[in-house]
Formats: C-alpha cells, structure tokens, sequence
C-alpha cells in the first residue's frame, strides 16, 4: 500500500505550481531550490505521474493535465491544515487566530506601532501578520483580511476605508543644504524621489499647489515607500510621504518638511474580506479595532 505523500512534498509542489518556479517556491518555503526540486521529483515517483512539463529555456513551470487537475485537490486541503494548524497554536486563545496581510510600509510604521494595544485590549486573538505587494490573493494563501491600498472596489469583497493617504515632501538636512525649502518648477527632476504607491504624485503634488512643473518621467523610483524615505534621509532626494511614516524621521531631524501643502492620492487604504468572512468573530474584533485606530489622532 503506498504512503500518502509528505505534506513537504506536497507543499513544495503546490507553491512551485503556483509561482511557476522552484526558485521562487523555495524563497517562500524558506527551503533550497534543490531541495524543493528533489521533493516534486519524489512526489512523481510515488504517484507515477509527470506533475510538470519540463522543458528547456521555459520562463515558467508549466502543470501537465494530470499534474493541474492533482493541484485543484491538494490546494484547498493544504489551505484547509494551514488554518487548522493555526487555529491549533491558538488553542489557549478563545478567539482563535485571525490571519492579515498588510502592505510593508503601512504594516511597520502605522499598524504595528499600534498593535501593542490590541494585545492588550484582545488576548484571547492572535493575530499573524504578512506582507505583500498589491491586493491579496485570498484564493492562493490562508488570509482571512488584508489592509490594502487601493480603490476599494474588489467584486466579491468588503472594502471598509481605514485611512487615505495624504501626503508632504520631506527631504534631508543635506538636501535642504544644496536645494533650499523651496520646490518650484527650477527644482532638479532628478532630486526627487519616487515611490510605486504613487508614481505621479510629485506631478500631482506640483499641480495641487500650482506650480508649473512636471517631474513624472525624470528621477529615482524606489518600489516600497520605506525605502524612498530611508533614501531621502541619506541625501538622495526629495520624497512625498505621509505623516505617519515622516513623523519620526522629523523628530530625529533625518527629515525636514518642505511644505505644510498635502496633496490626497485617489487610492486609499481598506481592510479587504471576502463577503463569507463577515460573521467571523476576530476578523470583527479587529476590523472594529482598526477602525477606530485610524480615527484616532496620530
């Protein structure tokens, strides 16, 4: 009688499948490609079956017919241990464990700085918190909500608004030494920094406040928006950002603001669930808790 496969075997296969590459599989399963590779090539052993079709100069891992219709069994089951597993090492709490995404800079410099206090408020929930770029994908990993920057419009999902997203420029005492406090359209494109959250802000911000300037196509674009602030610190441009994240760079003089004129992005940040997850006793715990947060001055 054959085994039933390792849940390693089979979590290794499905991320490959989901990501299309072992590379990317091991990165998230903190496990060496090679050893990711060694455990799909066993799982075909034990099952008699190519998973993946292998061939050469492929961008991407592609699911034989048998290898796609094994995948649409194993996810939901491995979903399904994940969320038990949790739900387990929460045995001691009675409100069980609440999994969150939240985008890297909104989650270190404005949820976690507060969390401390929902623990506190809330011991009977844990809460397990992931970073991701972009929406959640609530199909493809164990979420039950993600605090998200977007329009709030997601079919099949509850988008409550948290917060919007407002904001200043700020540069370094370096900068402020070689540029001034003044931005007018003579400020250099290429001493202003750019971050993916609002790729035309600086356009936006430089139109709000009636200057002629248009710096959309010229300077530095830093992915996450914690790294363009961490690289306005060191001298390397000027940067919109929110208060929560400028205030304690201000405080510790990393940061100077250029000017009081806020400038409001048309995306804003939501709590994200799907509808069925409404009931759910800590999703509600903490959506009344994050709500609240965000009315709170900072």
């Amino acid at each position: 009688m054959n085994r039933i496969p390792s849940t390693t075997a089979l979590q290794c296969f499905e991320a490959s499948a989901r990501l299309g590459s072992f590379t990317r599989a091991a990165h998230e399963l903190h496990l060496t490609q090679g050893a990711v590779s060694r455990q799909v090539i066993g799982l075909e052993d034990r099952l008699g079956i190519k998973l993946f079709l292998r061939k050469q100069n492929a961008l991407a891992l592609a699911l034989t017919d048998a290898g796609r219709s094994y995948l649409d069994e194993v996810a939901p089951l491995l979903r399904g241990l994940e969320h038990a597993t949790a739900n387990a090492r929460a045995h001691r709490a009675s409100g069980g464990a609440l999994n969150l995404s939240v985008g890297a800079s909104f989650g270190t410099y404005w949820l976690i700085p507060r969390l401390s206090a929902f623990t506190r408020q809330h011991p009977e929930i844990v809460l397990n918190v992931a970073t991701r770029v972009g929406p959640a994908d609530f199909a493809g990993h164990n979420l039950d909500a993600s605090l998200e920057f977007g329009d709030g419009q997601r079919p099949g999902m509850v988008c409550d608004f948290v917060l919007p997203l407002e904001l200043q420029p700020y540069a370094s005492p370096g900068w402020f030494r070689e540029f001034g406090a003044k931005l007018d359209a003579s400020t250099p494109p290429s001493a202003l920094i750019h971050h993916s959250t609002g790729i035309e802000a600086w356009a936006e911000w430089f139109r709000h406040a009636g200057i002629a300037a248009d710096p959309r196509r010229d300077g530095p674009v830093y992915d996450l928006m914690w790294m363009a602030m961490n690289a306005a610190a060191n001298d390397l441009g000027a940067v919109l950002l929110p208060p929560y994240m400028s205030s304690d760079a201000v405080a510790t003089r990393r940061l100077r603001r250029l000017s009081k004129l806020k400038w409001r992005a048309p995306k804003s940040y939501y709590l994200v669930y799907p509808q069925g997850q409404r009931e759910q006793r800590a999703l509600q715990t903490f959506r009344d808790w994050v709500l609240a947060q965000a009315q709170s001055p900072d």
